[in-house]
């Protein structure tokens, strides 16, 4: 969707401008796009008939540069993805949340431990985040063609990332105050959790 989209946009546009200004809106952040998948994705949606290859033409030294512009069918698929990523809701896929099942493999400790350093890693996340957020205030950073509304899906991201930040605090706490069973516990009873400087 997200390529489809920015053909549409900006066509005909050659493949290193659709990766360029994904690149530059940080969607390899927000939505796992990778720069070296940008190419691979207009030659699959081309095979498919959603993108048409206007020119492919080659300046001096430099590779080659494919034109590309969206199909008929293509117009269709984005519209269609559009609305229903904008309609429907579905649960983000999240590997914390495997790992989070089986908890009680870990030790207390560790658990305590491993829920204090997510805190961390995603705090750590979230200023570079709300640095973005501040310094969109005084002009863009990002592009100068970045659309207004990616700062507010920045905020978006914000706000997900600080309820994460409390809820992994919290069940720290319930941890270490004794919740739960926990790998190398005895049946009577959870073992004693010295506390933790996280």
């Amino acid at each position: 969707m997200m390529i489809l989209g920015l053909v549409k946009w900006l066509q005909p546009v050659h493949g290193y401008d659709v990766r360029r200004e994904l690149m530059s809106w940080g969607a390899d952040r927000w939505a796992n796009i990778r720069s070296g998948s940008v190419y691979h994705a207009l030659r699959t949606l081309t095979a498919e008939g959603l993108l048409a290859e206007v020119a492919t033409e080659q300046v001096g030294a430099r590779p080659a540069r494919t034109t590309y512009r969206i199909t008929p069918a293509g117009d269709r698929e984005f519209a269609d993805l559009l609305r229903t990523y904008w309609w429907e809701y579905s649960e983000p896929v999240d590997p914390f949340g495997a790992a989070f099942s089986h908890l009680p493999a870990l030790s207390r400790r560790e658990a305590v431990a491993a829920l204090r350093n997510r805190a961390r890693l995603l705090s750590a996340r979230l200023e570079s985040m709300r640095a973005m957020l501040a310094d969109e205030s005084r002009g863009p950073t990002w592009s100068e063609h970045a659309p207004v509304h990616l700062s507010w899906l920045v905020e978006l991201m914000v706000a997900r990332g600080e309820a994460e930040v409390a809820w992994c605090h919290r069940v720290a706490g319930r941890i270490a105050a004794g919740a739960g069973r926990h790998d190398g516990e005895e049946e009577s009873g959870p073992a004693t959790v010295t506390k933790l400087d996280y």
